[in-house]
């Protein structure tokens, strides 16, 4: 029997009289058993290119996907159109599973559909090889990059189960950058390279617009009323948020409602009927609802919050305009959101050099928010493509943006970064460009640095909306191991040299003098150590099995972050710091503080630390040091234990005879160290 013909099935059960643009060579790659890697535009049709080799292959073809929601979607399509489709996934009944079991055991099912949380069990590749898979597709192949916007732990299992089931797999996404492109062909190919499709990223039916923050609320308020009667997407950062804004959309006469992946499961599943089956249901969400949506005819997405990252961005507004039709999008950002941010990266347990990576994704974002040009060019130029024309269909084409020769300000600025050795972040830079003796600025000497005092041109706002474009053009990033320091990148040396020169946004500085101070726990400068100390405290808490609180409470950190100590005696001066805790995490949280490895320290000086018998103990130990080999330096080498240091820094033994009687303490050593130990404890009495 000859096998269905992709172009008869893609009429009779699709319902197209033809494919899109890429789709066909792709279907036919994963229909011929060829492992293939397709990264397509969101919109683009990846779905038909594993649904339509499904039905053309033996045997089954299970589908991994992260997204319950769209995998019911998806399954009810099938099943509609007459393909036996089932999925397994916690948000099925009892019914449901039992049902899809029993089709599996008949040889009736087709496609199958699974969270990958399901691989954590021994058995699923059992069920699979029973089951007869032929081929597995994995949709939102990104997840399984292991420091991306959306990763799932149970991804790195896929690579496994193709190897044990021996088939071909076929990967889709629609948001891989070239490093996530090859992380997804190492993790779940095992490096042998697939067949790879790169269909390209644009979406030209999408109108990109980004706004500074003014009043959020309102400006959401705004331009959801311009757009009334259309369904569309509101994304925040908090789940409080979601409510409070789908509270005052509803006031303002919207159907709308909130989604965050704190509601419970019979809520959750409530909305995604509603704003699949209701005409111009707004939803204001997370990005728990980010990835679950499969409805072709959502009008427009908005960010009330700037988004994680470039990757996040494309991913999260292309829920808009599936359909090839008209669509809209609008982004807020302020100063508030990168320090939100940028304080999730330092806070993550990532490595130094995937936390330097991320900051690099956060500028490529800012760069897209405070772009010059057209906005698709310079979305698409991330992702490795060149538009020659810009697209006349986003809002920097509508209107651009006032500019002028930023050349000077930003020699000032990269000027003071190298001077001050690249330790330090925009806070204490901008004291230095404004001229402001701080008691950092005094301790380091800085005042007399030829960059003190020539930015007065600009107020500390403006200084920050520089900064913030030079990160944006990748002239600077944060460097997590110096909590939040900027280094330079290699782009920013010519401007430096006087070689080339650099064209900045007016308005973004012009705004910024107006805009008003954001109360904040501690310093701008600051603020990358306290990220830091908090990853540490959850690291710890996390290996405890302890709440946060538990380590050290938030005052404390605070405190850490602003004092800098440099001994573990200066820590224990830390407010919250005892004994205790002292012993424990000290030297953790001093590496912390320091940016160096851990100093080794002798448990019985530790139990001083803080203490004025510390200082003794030091100063006994340095006397010893001079005299291990008597005081011409010829005798026989001799010393005291840590512990009889101790001992006598906190008994302070009044005479020779009281020496003696220290533990430790023999003739040998009274007559070797007693009268300069004496000394030691005269001088500190």
């Amino acid at each position: 029997m000859a096998a269905p013909n992709p172009h008869d099935l893609l009429s009779t059960v699709f319902g197209f009289d033809a494919f899109r643009s890429g789709q066909a060579e792709i279907v036919e790659a994963v229909t011929a058993g060829e492992n293939t890697l397709a990264i397509m535009p969101t919109g683009g049709g990846k779905s038909l290119c594993f649904q339509l080799p499904a039905l053309c292959r033996e045997g089954v073809t299970v589908v991994i996907s992260p997204l319950i929601a769209l995998m019911r979607d998806q399954v009810r399509a099938l099943r509609a159109a007459g393909v036996a489709a089932g999925a397994l996934t916690s948000g099925n009944t009892p019914e449901e599973t039992d049902a899809v079991f029993d089709a599996l055991d008949r040889g009736a099912l087709k496609l199958l559909y699974m969270a990958p949380e399901r691989l954590a069990s021994g058995a699923a590749a059992n069920l699979l090889r029973r089951a007869g898979v032929s081929l597995i597709a994995v949709d939102e192949a990104h997840c399984v990059s292991q420091w991306g916007h959306d990763f799932r732990p149970d991804y790195l299992r896929i690579g496994d189960l193709r190897q044990a089931l021996g088939v071909p797999l076929a990967a889709f996404t629609a948001t891989a950058d070239e490093e996530t492109r090859e992380e997804i062909v190492t993790r779940l190919f095992d490096g042998c390279a697939p067949r790879v499709f790169l269909h390209g990223f644009d979406r030209p039916n999408i109108h990109l617009a980004f706004q500074a923050k003014k009043s959020p609320r309102n400006q959401i308020l705004g331009f959801a009323a311009a757009r009334k009667g259309l369904p569309g997407i509101v994304y925040c950062g908090t789940r409080s948020k979601t409510e409070g804004l789908a509270r005052a959309l509803g006031e303002a006469g919207h159907a709308a409602c909130h989604y965050h992946g704190g509601m419970e499961p019979d809520a959750r599943r409530e909305v995604e009927h509603r704003f699949q089956s209701e005409d111009g249901l707004i939803v204001v969400a997370t990005v728990a609802f980010g990835m679950g949506v499969d409805k072709p005819d959502i009008r427009w997405v908005a960010h009330a919050d700037l988004p994680k990252s470039i990757e996040a961005y494309y991913q999260e507004i292309g829920r808009a305009g599936r359909d090839g039709a008209p669509a809209e999008t609008l982004t807020l950002f302020g100063p508030d959101d990168i320090r939100l941010r940028r304080s999730q990266i330092d806070e993550s347990l990532a490595p130094p050099e995937r936390k330097a990576a991320d900051h690099a994704r956060l500028n490529a974002l800012l760069g897209l928010a405070e772009a010059l040009g057209c906005r698709r060019q310079a979305l698409l130029a991330y992702f490795g493509e060149a538009p020659e024309e810009p697209c006349g269909h986003c809002d920097l084409c509508d209107r651009p943006p006032e500019t002028f020769d930023g050349t000077t300000a930003v020699r000032k600025a990269l000027s003071a970064i190298l001077r001050t050795g690249e330790f330090f972040g925009t806070g204490h830079l901008t004291d230095i460009l404004l001229g402001i003796v701080t008691d950092k600025v005094s301790a380091r000497g800085h005042e007399s640095l030829p960059t003190f005092g020539v930015g007065t041109e600009y107020d500390r706002r403006q200084w920050q909306a520089v900064f913030r474009q030079m990160m944006g053009h990748d002239l600077v990033r944060p460097d997590p191991e110096r909590h939040g320091a900027l280094r330079m990148t290699d782009a920013a040396r010519p401007i430096l040299r006087g070689e080339a020169s650099i064209t900045l946004r007016k308005d973004s500085v012009e705004r910024a003098k107006d805009r008003p101070v954001v109360r904040t726990l501690v310093s701008e400068e600051d603020a990358p150590l306290l990220s830091a100390l908090k990853a540490k405290r959850r690291a710890i808490a996390e290996a405890a099995r302890v709440p946060a609180y538990v380590v050290f409470n938030d005052r404390t950190l605070i405190e850490m972050a602003e004092r800098r100590p440099c001994t573990l005696d200066e820590m224990a001066q830390i407010a919250g710091v005892g004994a205790t805790k002292l012993e424990r995490y000290g030297a953790d949280f001093l590496e912390v503080v320091s940016g160096a490895g851990k100093t080794p320290m002798h448990p019985a000086r530790r139990r001083l630390a803080g203490r004025a018998e510390g200082q003794v103990f030091d100063r006994l130990q340095a006397v010893q040091s001079e005299l291990v080999r008597g005081p011409d330096g010829i005798d026989k080498f001799l010393t005291c234990t840590q512990s009889t240091l101790r001992q006598i820094a906190e008994r302070r033994p009044g005479s020779l005879e009281d020496m003696s009687r220290i533990p430790g303490m023999g003739m040998q050593k009274v007559e070797r160290f007693g009268s300069a130990f004496l000394e030691v404890l005269e001088e500190a009495s």
